[in-house]
């Protein structure tokens, strides 16, 4: 499994502050309630991943879309900021220890991500599905990463 983690030199607004944690608090709440949450084309999970530095757990609402094979794919956009998400790079450093919440079932999950033709096609049909998703690669100059999340079957 192969993360590259190349930044760009331009980019949107990165979010962040209390407002955002406030929403995302809201926007995980949402998500644990209910499988079928969502926000406009895309539903909504729960990531927690192992924080890359601090070997702590972090939880971030995602939005998700259907993988082939039962795998769910999510795409570190960051709103089309110039840098990766910091739930990137723990997926990076840790990419075995991870929890996808959809509802109320917890999913051990791994992630790998995708590269060449098979990049291209994924963020193809997610685009189709939010095209608001073609608009963040036109923001930035990085290669926005997606991921493919399958189910571990050797976890606990």
């Amino acid at each position: 499994m192969s993360f590259e983690a190349h930044g760009g030199t331009r980019g949107g607004r990165s979010t962040g502050g209390p407002l955002v944690r406030l929403a995302n608090k809201f926007m995980a709440r949402r998500a644990r309630r209910s499988a079928s949450a969502s926000l406009g084309p895309m539903k909504i999970a729960v990531l927690t991943t192992v924080g890359a530095k601090s070997g702590q757990p972090r939880e971030n609402p995602v939005g998700w879309f259907p993988g082939t094979d039962g795998s769910w794919l999510i795409v570190a956009s960051a709103n089309g900021a110039k840098n990766n998400p910091a739930w990137f790079h723990n997926i990076a450093a840790h990419p075995d220890e991870i929890t996808l919440e959809i509802g109320p079932r917890k999913i051990p999950v791994r992630a790998e991500q995708l590269h060449g033709a098979e990049r291209e096609a994924a963020l193809r049909s997610i685009v189709e599905s939010a095209p608001q998703f073609g608009g963040y690669t036109e923001k930035t100059d990085r290669v926005i990463p997606v991921i493919r999340l399958t189910e571990r079957t050797d976890a606990p």
